[in-house]
């Protein structure tokens, strides 16, 4: 019960990592609200996890505020919020990927960082305390082709859990990211342009251990990272990619 008695936000908690993070949360005794644009299966989460949904387009300001205000209201205060929610653009060249395209990678994997910070940062100071985590990705640090765009906006959100980290550090909150390797996730389709054995296994063959990540490994690194046992750590991108970026 490393989490008794906290209180959290997960984004794009519905599926995914998101929702593996949201499960090891409240396993170990955190009241969760599980956000995500899809309502539906954000409620089919917190129903199995006795958590509170609530519906948030992560990139949109109206609706991150109306989410931590949802989260004050039901929770009084907040101690963890991971930033997890994210999308990509299918593989292409760089300058064939549509502007539509670019404008919603960086809305919602950057812009969302800066929505969640507006709205949530300023309770945490106020409590002098906090843990906040970005789910970042392998693709900040060790670039694929053709999917120049999603590998900026993942290197941005690795430097800005940097500079958090700093800004924050003597308002008592910590700032954490962690670096997934692709996974069974909504996204993994995305990132090899289509799921057929042959690319699947060329995919793996770039992972040492072997294998793709699941949502019970970035919950387990997400929870250390929360929690107190990781009191003295702030500020890292914690890679969580079977050896892919070495």
């Amino acid at each position: 019960m490393r989490l008794s008695g906290k209180t959290a936000i997960v984004t794009g908690g519905g599926s995914g990592f998101g929702a593996g993070i949201a499960r090891k949360f409240a396993a170990e005794g955190a009241r969760v609200m599980v956000a995500d644009i899809n309502l539906e299966a954000a409620q089919v989460i917190a129903d199995e996890i006795g958590g509170i949904a609530q519906q948030v387009d992560v990139a949109n300001g109206d609706s991150v505020r109306g989410m931590a205000q949802a989260a004050f209201g039901a929770f009084k205060t907040l101690d963890i919020l991971v930033n997890n929610a994210g999308i990509s653009h299918m593989p292409a060249p760089m300058e064939d990927v549509s502007e539509e395209d670019f404008d919603r990678v960086l809305a919602v994997n950057a812009k969302s960082v800066y929505l969640t910070a507006k709205y949530i940062v300023p309770h945490m100071k106020g409590t002098g305390s906090g843990a906040i985590l970005n789910v970042a990705s392998t693709a900040g640090v060790s670039p694929r082709p053709k999917l120049n765009w999603y590998n900026a906006s993942k290197g941005w959100m690795i430097t800005a859990t940097k500079a958090m980290a700093i800004e924050l550090a003597p308002d008592g909150v910590r700032v954490n990211a962690i670096n997934p390797v692709a996974g069974e996730t909504p996204l993994l389709k995305t990132f090899m342009g289509e799921d057929t054995p042959e690319i699947r296994a060329k995919f793996i063959s770039t992972i040492p251990l072997g294998r793709l990540s699941t949502p019970e490994d970035m919950a387990n690194a997400a929870l250390f990272l929360c929690s107190e046992e990781a009191s003295m750590i702030t500020g890292v991108a914690m890679e969580v990619d079977g050896g892919r970026c070495i």
